[in-house]
């Protein structure tokens, strides 16, 4: 991006942060990022933004999961085929989102390239642009070393989009994250990560696809959540497992985000599949996650 732009890209961040903030504070604190089908699925995108939802995040796992790349059904396989997902594929969901949720709504994107990578990826300035042009606020990263990390917020930014980047545990099943393996080394973590610029920084709770089902979350979680909110100023979101049944839990911890997509895949797939066996009469399984 030209430099006689980057004041202008600076306000334009500064207006998706913003957005997000409102939305923080409008929800007494803590707000909703809502992924998965309601953030790949104009439709379903459309109902969460009327029902009151403020931030969208469409992502290449779950849009490569929504059309079936390679014949994956479960986020776990989509994630080894997300790098072939096409960034225009990513462009188009972007811009019918942006068109029904309107422009108040704070929309980040995860893309290939954006996450630790298992495969090369081609991806050059031009892709950040036309993310940027299709309506996109900010980039949803789930780097691994902060020299990655540092060249992503530098491009990022260049082009006017926000940056939401992750903490994971080294024993996570996927490399969600900059690895932090104690409270301290979180707290460490995500104040280098704000050092480097990077606009909201998340926690990996280690329960992707597959959330506690009480009405609590464990303890080390809520210990790691502490250091992170307690080490930064900017939005922190937690990521992870959150379902309706725990995020109660969630809002105790002081997280400004919660982000929540395969509980909403579940909804989808139940409410489907039980309309659908009312329809030909007959007892149909539910499809699991």
């Amino acid at each position: 991006m030209n430099d006689f732009q980057s004041a202008d890209m600076e306000r334009r961040r500064e207006h998706a942060m913003a957005k997000v903030w409102n939305a923080i504070n409008d929800h007494g604190g803590t707000t909703l990022l809502s992924t998965g089908i309601t953030a790949d699925d104009a439709r379903l995108a459309k109902a969460v933004v009327d029902a009151g939802v403020r931030m969208l995040e469409p992502n290449h796992p779950a849009i490569a999961l929504a059309r079936g790349l390679h014949g994956v059904k479960d986020m776990h396989n989509a994630e080894a085929v997300r790098h072939e997902l096409d960034l225009t594929e990513i462009d188009r969901v972007v811009q019918g989102v942006r068109a029904v949720a309107g422009p108040d709504v704070f929309v980040t994107v995860g893309i290939p390239g954006g996450f630790t990578e298992l495969q090369p990826v081609d991806l050059g300035e031009r892709h950040f642009y036309d993310l940027a042009r299709a309506g996109a606020d900010g980039l949803h990263t789930h780097k691994s070393c902060f020299q990655d990390l540092d060249a992503w917020v530098a491009m990022a930014h260049s082009h006017g989009l926000t940056v939401d980047a992750y903490i994971a545990h080294p024993d996570d099943r996927h490399p969600f994250g900059i690895p932090a393996g104690t409270p301290e080394e979180v707290a460490a973590v995500a104040r280098r990560m704000e050092d480097q610029g990077v606009d909201m920084i998340g926690l990996m709770t280690g329960m992707s696809y597959g959330g506690t089902e009480a009405g609590d979350i464990p303890g080390e979680i809520k210990e790691r959540l502490a250091a992170l909110t307690e080490a930064v100023s900017v939005p922190t979101l937690a990521e992870g497992g959150i379902n309706a049944d725990n995020y109660h839990a969630f809002r105790g911890t002081g997280v400004h985000v919660i982000v929540v997509g395969t509980s909403f895949d579940d909804v989808a797939r139940r409410a489907v599949a039980e309309t659908a066996s009312k329809y030909i009469g007959t007892a149909v399984p539910v499809p699991s996650s």
